[in-house]
């Protein structure tokens, strides 16, 4: 496999393309998920989603929310509707014009449709008014996130003229209002999006051509970028980072992230949860054994950040009263005594990469100085998701890409009915300060309401969060204009190649 991806890339330097000026060729981790946004799943999507499907909201670079489709909000005194206006001058790939009916067409469908993985986050939303330009959103109860959930897929706006000829094929060739129209796509091989002279804000793209390139393994993204044949790679490892800042034709360009590393225990899920799950000393001590930052140092050359909560240390919704702890092999050997456990012994799933493989092992040797066995079992990632799914599993790690409402980054794996809360872990006590925090949109009350979900999670550990991203991109020498985000999701506007 190894070689027929290095063969492929190596190829890309001899592919025909158009002058470097008009085609950015850009190198992601993966093949990106379902080009739907009501489907689509994976973090890959997004990326390409940034210059296909324009939102009805979007970040900046501070996490603040900026105007999109959307020109500006408002939310009704009780909570209960949200008042949108829209751009007047949105016309959508295949000619069609945007409005509110558009909008409402789409909700709808993200709400309705079987395969569509938006349903929870736009439960909320009972009714959609459509008058013009303005859009309603009226609530059954007051949610606090839906202007976060609009930063992504739940608010992008794809043709309903499209939806409806299309169906169930829409992701075969997607038609939306962003800056990009829709060329091929081959799979495990290659996305082309063209730009498109329609777009609202079109002057603001620069290249008339953007490729998506898959290229799984971090060494050959590298090399590639090094190479000239590709302009942008997203992603690149802590230890490719001197390699790139040192060869003049290459430049690297960081954010700090939303984005979490995780590993998901199993409490009550199955049988396999015995081990971990009945006594949370036994957690206790698997977290004792462990130092964050000799793991940061030893496998991401000190650039990540040590951490143990869902929001990121320095953040608004951080507790900066739970620190992450110090390891403590004394009291981890105490704890298990207590737990009356003699040999602790237990499996956890790592993904088949090289850096994720060793943070299992530098986990392990730390471990086994408290008593602790971990075995490891390494599968790819998407094995490691279908065994944690039916419960067959005692501990895996796991990744958040992040979001910048808080409700996003702690209800997905800790809320009762969250979507990858694959251990089954349920705490009534945690549960009603998350509703409650999602009906609250007053930034220090629902502060509150997180530092004591935190106090929460950190005391029953259905996960050790272990540090959250910085992430970095690689670039071309060529490539100016780039500007980073901490959701990690490539932005277009901007950028252009001398």
């Amino acid at each position: 496999m190894k070689k027929r991806l290095l063969a492929a890339a190596v190829a890309l330097a001899f592919a025909p393309t158009l002058a470097l000026s008009q085609n950015l060729r850009v190198g992601l981790g993966g093949d990106p998920d379902v080009l739907d946004p009501a489907i689509g799943g994976s973090f890959l999507d997004r990326v390409v989603f940034a210059g296909l499907c324009d939102k009805l909201v979007d970040i900046d670079d501070k996490l603040n929310y900026v105007p999109q489709l959307a020109t500006e909000w408002e939310w009704s005194a009780d909570a209960l509707t949200l008042t949108m206006k829209l751009r007047r001058d949105v016309t959508f790939h295949d000619g069609e014009k945007m409005d509110g009916a558009s909008v409402k067409a789409n909700i709808e469908r993200a709400k309705t449709m079987a395969e569509s993985r938006r349903k929870a986050e736009l439960a909320a939303i009972k009714e959609v008014e459509a008058d013009g330009p303005t859009v309603r959103f009226k609530l059954s109860q007051p949610f606090a996130p839906l202007i976060g959930v609009f930063t992504d897929r739940g608010g992008m706006v794809a043709s309903p003229k499209a939806l409806a000829a299309m169906g169930n094929t829409f992701a075969t060739k997607p038609v939306c209002s962003g800056p990009y129209v829709f060329e091929s796509r081959v799979a495990l091989d290659r996305i082309v999006l063209k730009k498109f002279p329609g777009h609202w804000n079109q002057a603001a793209y620069k290249v008339e051509q953007i490729t998506y390139l898959p290229i799984p393994d971090s060494n050959i993204r590298t090399a590639n970028l090094r190479s000239g044949s590709l302009e942008i790679i997203e992603r690149v490892l802590p230890t490719d980072l001197a390699a790139l800042k040192s060869d003049a034709r290459t430049k690297v360009v960081g954010s700090p992230a939303t984005a979490y590393y995780t590993m998901s225990i199993n409490l009550n899920h199955g049988e396999r949860a015995a081990t971990l799950g009945k006594d949370p000393r036994v957690r206790e001590a698997l977290e004792a054994s462990i130092d964050r930052e000799i793991i940061n140092q030893v496998v991401y050359n000190g650039e990540f950040i040590a951490s143990n909560q869902p929001w990121a240390p320095g953040s608004a919704y951080y507790n900066s009263a739970l620190p992450v702890p110090k390891r403590d092999v004394a009291k981890a050997k105490a704890l298990l005594k207590a737990a009356g456990v003699d040999k602790l012994s237990f499996t956890l799933f790592a993904p088949n990469t090289t850096t994720e493989m060793q943070l299992a092992q530098v986990m392990q040797a730390m471990a086994a100085e408290a008593g602790i066995e971990i075995k490891i079992e390494v599968q790819e990632a998407t094995t490691i998701t279908q065994r944690n799914i039916k419960g067959d599993y005692q501990a895996a790690f796991g990744i958040w890409s992040g979001r910048p409402d808080p409700d996003a980054n702690v209800s997905i794996w800790f809320a009762c009915d969250g979507f990858v809360n694959w251990g089954k872990y349920c705490n009534p006590k945690l549960e009603e300060l998350l509703v409650k925090a999602r009906t609250v949109t007053a930034t220090p009350e629902r502060q509150k309401l997180y530092n004591q979900a935190a106090e929460i999670i950190l005391a029953d550990r259905p996960h050790l969060i272990l540090y959250h991203y910085r992430w970095f991109w690689g670039l071309g020498a060529k490539v100016n204009g780039f500007k980073p985000y901490p959701d990690g999701i490539i932005r277009l506007d901007g950028i252009a190649m001398n």
